[in-house]
């Protein structure tokens, strides 16, 4: 059973090999920011977070999808795709990218608890039918220790690490350490709900040990 990721994402990559599927990847190709313009400007509305993530999830796991099952007319398994946006009270924090707005976003976060929404589609592919999807939303609270100093975060931001990523931190690398709780499915925080992507392979009637193909 073959398994493709709709994404470029190292953290994606990384856990799917940790959970023994080592997938294809492709890149979806998808204007992320077109959709989502586009998309609230027709509803005439802004998408909260849950809606954001798994309207981008979708659209890029079908893109994937949609090409694979062209050029590939053989492929039999499974195209997971995920997007994933952290929102502290009313406010999505996305990617900060400068080292200045990191550090304004570390000084706010310090104390508090955000929620990590991560949007999952999974499309199953079989040779001769045509693409099934299943979707969900996975949530995860993160706290923040309240006693990181000024030191500690121009390190963190130095680092690099937080510059590129959704919300300004990572749980499995050097932002954790500032991290003291995370309530829901761990990985969820790191890029993809593992338990959330085995539930949606299930419902498309596969089996989750069945992609299992690392030793």
């Amino acid at each position: 059973m073959r398994v493709c990721l709709a994404s470029t994402s190292p953290a994606r990559l990384m856990l799917l090999r940790q959970a023994g599927i080592e997938p294809e990847a492709r890149a979806p190709q998808v204007d992320e920011e077109a959709v989502i313009a586009e998309t609230e400007a027709a509803e005439g509305r802004t998408l909260p977070a849950t809606e954001h993530v798994l309207l981008l999830a979708r659209r890029k796991a079908a893109d994937v999808a949609r090409r694979l099952h062209e050029e590939d007319p053989a492929f039999d398994g499974f195209v997971i795709g995920g997007d994933s946006m952290f929102a502290l009270g009313d406010e999505i924090l996305g990617k900060p990218y400068t080292p200045e707005a990191a550090t304004v976003r570390w000084h706010s976060m310090r104390g508090q608890t955000g929620v990590l929404h991560s949007g999952h589609s999974v499309f199953r592919l079989s040779p001769g039918q045509e693409p099934r999807e299943a979707f969900d939303v996975a949530e995860a609270a993160v706290s923040f220790a309240a006693d990181v100093d000024d030191d500690e975060i121009a390190a963190y931001v130095g680092s690099g690490e937080p510059l590129h990523v959704a919300g300004a931190f990572t749980v499995d690398s050097l932002g954790g350490a500032f991290i003291e709780r995370v309530e829901g499915d761990p990985s969820t925080v790191v890029g993809m709900s593992l338990s959330t992507v085995r539930r949606l392979v299930r419902e498309l009637g596969g089996s989750w040990p069945s992609l299992w193909n690392r030793s």
